[in-house]
């Protein structure tokens, strides 16, 4: 697994350059996507839980209508951002899933 030591706000800053969208918001890394329709947002977020089980990471997300915000911080290590989120956010980045 990935350094868990929390990331420096420098450090932050350049992990987001190679993620579009995504933004540190208190202490995480956190996008909001949005859909055509609400099932393309559930399988996106069943997706989303998918690839971070597998990667034992998990974001917090909130599902609403046509939206799914997806976010990530590192709780043992202080709920702090680290390089398992940026990981995690680069995999969800990756996911074939298209929003609007």
């Amino acid at each position: 697994m990935a350094n868990r030591t929390p990331l420096s706000h420098d450090e932050i800053a350049a992990a987001l350059l190679d993620l579009p969208g995504w933004s540190s918001e208190r202490d995480a890394l956190q996008k909001t996507y949005e859909f055509k329709d609400y099932l393309a947002g559930i399988a996106f977020a069943s997706a989303v839980g998918v690839v971070s089980e597998g990667l034992d990471h998990h974001p917090d997300l909130h599902i609403g209508w046509c939206k799914v915000t997806v976010r990530y911080n590192t709780h043992d290590a202080g709920s702090k951002v680290t390089a398992v989120d940026v990981k995690l956010a680069k995999a969800v980045e990756a996911l074939p899933f298209k929003g609007k």
